[in-house]
């Protein structure tokens, strides 16, 4: 169901990118436009001008926006950790997760005793998010 949704976001952003280029093409163009039609009527080429320079500007902005938004969708990986203790010393190591890791697992020996270590606990790491205040 994960890539239904995600195969929708990036179908929507291409279509909004593609308008987005689109407009930004004829913007340049009403600009060069413009300077053309500047000697013969200038009335037209100041419309020309302003409308170029709208379309642009709004152009780049929705573009920044849509860019902003995507960054802000994706998906950060949590960190897992394993805890490995020794059952004779109580020494406690704490390492990233490894594939094959299980809980009860006999792994790597002890620093202290040379015995080997079990692993105790995987968990994942929580980061609080931070709030976003209007003012």
């Amino acid at each position: 169901m994960e890539k239904t949704s995600s195969s929708a976001t990036t179908r929507i952003s291409s279509f909004v990118l593609l308008v987005i280029f689109i407009t930004i093409a004829l913007s340049f163009a009403a600009i060069i436009l413009a300077v053309y039609a500047f000697g013969s009527n200038p009335m037209v080429a100041g419309y020309l001008l302003l409308i170029g320079f709208v379309a642009m500007g709004l152009s780049i902005y929705i573009l920044l926006q849509t860019r902003k938004r995507i960054s802000r969708l994706k998906i950060k990986m949590p960190s897992v950790t394993t805890m490995i203790e020794c059952r004779k010393c109580g020494f406690k190591n704490v390492r990233e997760f490894q594939r094959g890791d299980y809980i009860f697992k006999e792994d790597e020996p002890c620093q202290k005793c040379k015995e080997n270590m079990l692993i105790t606990a995987i968990y994942r790491e929580v980061t609080e998010k931070k709030e976003k205040t209007l003012f």
